[in-house]
């Protein structure tokens, strides 16, 4: 299990989810993925995707600049 960072920064929806789940596709079951967006919809859409794809959302923390979403990797990949 490792854990991954994917740069979706200055990226405007739907790019962040679709960036999330081209990543996601590259990892094992239990690895984590730490997704860091300016986009405030992200905060929504990435768990949205995460509940509909059978990954976890495992943290959500945010500055006023950036929105970090830690997801571990299910096992529908």
């Amino acid at each position: 299990m490792s854990l991954h960072t994917l740069d979706a920064r200055r990226l405007l929806c739907p790019l962040p989810v679709i960036r999330t789940q081209n990543y996601i596709k590259n990892l094992a079951k239990g690895d984590s993925l730490a997704v860091i967006c300016t986009d405030p919809g992200a905060e929504h859409d990435i768990p949205a995707w995460c509940r509909i794809n059978g990954h976890r959302v495992i943290d959500i923390s945010s500055t006023e600049e950036e929105i970090t979403i830690t997801i571990e990797v299910g096992t529908l990949v």
